[in-house]
């Protein structure tokens, strides 16, 4: 059966103030059924990477296509098929978990119907459906981002796009948010993600990059990668190499 690309970044490059690259010609690919992890120490490039692929930050050079489109010239018809999840979320504080789900749901178009089965499904997986009638403010920090990974949910997108996505999440959400993604590669899309705990990265994912001061310095499937090594082994050895 042929695979199917749902992104790929071709020759991305981020120059601040004209010299510092904080990304240097990062290309790979990433396609459906993929829960691809994208690693590297702080600083080392991911989160400009990630913010490119999302269309939040601009390009130096190269370009990222996601299902066959381009960030650059076909902004919406990317944003429409991807969900982004930063490390930090950022909802409004002033709505109610429910009011802030049906905005998003609005924004995707999403019928009544399909809206408040989604919102019930996750709801109920992350063990927050009695707290959406409550403020956001009122929110502890993983509250707030199990709404922002819900959000991220309703329009059932090709590719979930997550930054730091562990961080925050007691270890029973963690879990939950595993298994969703796993469901989602069954159903032909595809995660990538950036983290930098590593033996998460080795149970879950199925392919992994290493990026190191901007550049891709290995990537591929995990067996690949890592042999009869760890991924912890593995990261460490290129990173004094190179």
């Amino acid at each position: 059966m042929e695979t199917k690309t749902v992104l790929d970044i071709q020759g991305y490059t981020k120059s601040y103030g004209g010299s510092k690259k904080a990304a240097d010609n990062v290309t790979l690919t990433v396609e459906a059924g993929d829960i691809y992890g994208f690693i590297g120490h702080n600083g080392a490039g991911k989160s400009t990477t990630i913010r490119a692929v999302v269309g939040v930050l601009d390009f130096t050079e190269g370009n990222i296509y996601i299902d066959g489109h381009s960030v650059k010239e076909e902004s919406m018809a990317c944003k429409r098929v991807t969900a982004y999840i930063p490390d930090n979320p950022d909802l409004y504080e002033n709505l109610t978990g429910i009011q802030y789900l049906n905005f998003i749901a609005d924004v995707f178009d999403i019928d009544e119907a399909t809206r408040a089965e989604r919102i019930q499904k996750y709801g109920d997986m992350f063990e927050i459906t009695e707290a959406l009638g409550d403020l956001i403010s009122s929110y502890s920090h993983g509250m707030k981002q199990k709404v922002a990974i819900i959000s991220a949910l309703i329009h059932e997108p090709k590719l979930m796009v997550l930054d730091e996505p562990f961080v925050g999440l007691d270890p029973k959400a963690s879990y939950t948010l595993k298994q969703i993604m796993h469901e989602m590669c069954e159903n032909g899309a595809a995660v990538f993600f950036s983290t930098h705990v590593l033996d998460v990265a080795e149970k879950l994912c199925n392919k992994v990059a290493i990026i190191k001061q901007g550049k891709i310095i290995a990537a591929g499937t995990m067996e690949e990668l890592t042999g009869d090594q760890s991924l912890e082994e593995v990261f460490l050895e290129v990173e004094d190499e190179k």
